[in-house]
């Protein structure tokens, strides 16, 4: 790199006078509640270790502002007629950040290790598909598939590569690669401060350019009230606002000046899950129930100040897979009483709770700490229940404790949590009856043969009119059958600091260019010694 390492390495305050070109330097500081778990893509599954990996590993193909696959360590790729095979051509002159040459020998080396059995990985599935997996030359690999796979060229858009020349003959899970991994990606991780924050320094070889941004700083705070204090003091620069910030808290010329709001609807839906093993919910009689007793325009009013819409199912509305005409649960809380009774649920003692077989209606609703909006509509959640007999504890846990002592163990009655989806309409691994194991998505236990069927009908065929049919019939049947309360698509809102420009919103969101975001110099405010 041709820079001296200077420890703890500072950032000095500066001001310039120059143009409003693009100029490189300066630090964009974010702040984020969640601390990744482990920054080797395909180990974890939190949000904050995706975005952190995202920034440090690049994967064949990835997605343009318009939703089509463009190139991205691959320059382009040919798929035989039957869409069987794909081969892959590589770019070349691309550098792991240790100097090191990328070549098909990396991208071989990673389909190797995430479907290897020892691998612990939610994402096997969509490799084990592969029947055959070849290194052709330097710059060419190529994949063959058993049978017709839809998702096929997208799932090599970010998960599997990894530098062989590292890694091995090594265990992943054992080493310490996932708290301080080598990528090839737009920026390099410098430091990791546990709880506090990641420090991470623009990689200056980068194939695609050198980032303008020098530094990027991601910050752990804890609450959002507090990081919105922390926004205004001007110690961090970006941040994701709640809906009361949003629409309340920065409409004043102080925020006009000094900052730029955003907002779209995410690839993303929050919904309470209930865990289909427990005996409270196996009938979905109550689960119905539930869902009339609750309402969820009262949900997007009251928690998210409209700043979204209400979820049916498992796709968001305005995509292609996402059916409209499912069942709906319309706020009825005389239904729910009516469908509780039914199943056998009447308050036999007087003491305004059901029962059955002398057992209380009582559960908790396990979720994040930190996430106030989750927090809320628990609590919209607790009251509404409270009213026709069911008594309802809210509990929020630290995320790593919450997933691996609670949701990997299965040790929930009820969840809150939310998922970002794939831009390909496969939720295979959430929904299918295979999925069940520790690690893997479908957590709650659900298990529908004909979803199974459907689910592999759906990635079974390229023919687009086949998975409509296949993902409609799927949203039927699960708004039928009710695994999941679907609550809400938020809409998200992140907000960051007047002098960063070249951010061009898209429906992928603003961060899928943050390479070509800058600072004009006369407005840098940070120098950065790398």
């Amino acid at each position: 790199m041709g820079c001296k390492e200077k420890p703890a390495a500072t950032i000095k305050t500066i001001s310039e006078n120059n143009s409003n070109e693009p100029a490189y330097g300066d630090a964009l500081i974010v702040g984020s509640i969640g601390e990744p778990s482990n920054l080797i893509y395909m180990l974890a599954s939190d949000s904050a270790s995706h975005d952190i990996a995202g920034l440090m590993f690049n994967g064949l193909v990835k997605y343009h502002t318009d939703l089509s696959v463009i190139g991205d360590l691959a320059e382009s790729w040919d798929i035989s007629k039957d869409g069987l095979v794909i081969t892959f051509h590589l770019r070349k002159g691309v550098k792991w950040a240790d100097g090191a040459a990328f070549t098909a020998d990396d991208v071989k080396f990673g389909y190797d290790t995430i479907i290897n059995e020892k691998t612990p990985t939610a994402y096997k599935e969509d490799f084990l598909q592969v029947k055959k997996a070849e290194v052709l030359d330097k710059y060419t690999f190529r994949v063959t598939y058993e049978k017709p796979f839809a998702p096929a060229l997208t799932s090599w858009s970010g998960i599997v590569v990894l530098p062989k020349h590292i890694l091995e003959g090594k265990d992943i899970t054992k080493i310490e690669f996932g708290r301080n991994p080598i990528g090839l990606g737009p920026y390099k991780l410098k430091r990791w401060t546990p709880g506090q924050e990641l420090i991470l320094d623009s990689y200056r070889e980068y194939f695609e350019g050198r980032p303008y941004i020098d530094r990027y700083v991601y910050r752990l705070i804890p609450d959002l009230s507090t990081m919105f204090l922390e926004l205004k003091a001007g110690s961090i620069d970006m941040m994701g606002l709640t809906p009361i910030q949003y629409t309340k808290q920065t409409n004043t010329d102080f925020f006009k000046n000094n900052f730029q709001k955003f907002r779209f609807p995410v690839f993303a839906y929050t919904y309470m899950g209930f865990n289909l093993k427990h005996p409270f919910f196996q009938d979905k009689r109550v689960r119905q129930a539930i869902a009339y007793a609750i309402d969820k325009s009262e949900i997007i009013d009251v928690v998210l100040f409209g700043l979204g819409s209400p979820a049916t199912g498992p796709y968001v509305p305005n995509t292609w897979p996402y059916n409209p005409n499912v069942k709906k649960y319309e706020y009825n809380p005389e239904k729910a009483k009516e469908l509780l009774k039914e199943a056998g649920w009447e308050d036999t003692n007087g003491d305004g709770l059901l029962d059955k077989d002398g057992n209380p209606f009582r559960f908790t609703i396990f979720t994040n700490m930190g996430n106030t909006l989750r927090k809320n509509a628990a609590t919209i959640i607790q009251w509404r229940l409270a009213k026709i007999g069911i008594k309802v504890e809210i509990r929020a846990l630290e995320w790593s404790t919450f997933i691996n002592e609670f949701i990997d163990k299965k040790r929930f009655e009820a969840v809150i949590l939310g998922w970002s989806i794939g831009l390909d309409a496969d939720q295979y691994d959430i929904w299918h009856s295979s999925k069940t194991k520790e690690k893997e998505f479908n957590f709650i236990s659900y298990s529908n043969p004909e979803v199974d069927e459907l689910l592999e009908k759906g990635r079974r065929t390229f023919n687009m009119e086949e998975r409509k049919k296949a993902y409609f019939r799927i949203q039927e049947i699960l708004a039928e059958e009710l695994p999941y309360l679907f609550l809400y698509v938020p809409d998200a809102t992140p907000v960051v600091h007047a002098r960063f420009k070249g951010i061009k919103p898209s429906p992928i969101g603003i961060t899928y260019n943050l390479p070509k975001w800058y600072v004009p110099q006369k407005m840098q405010k940070h120098k950065v010694e790398q």
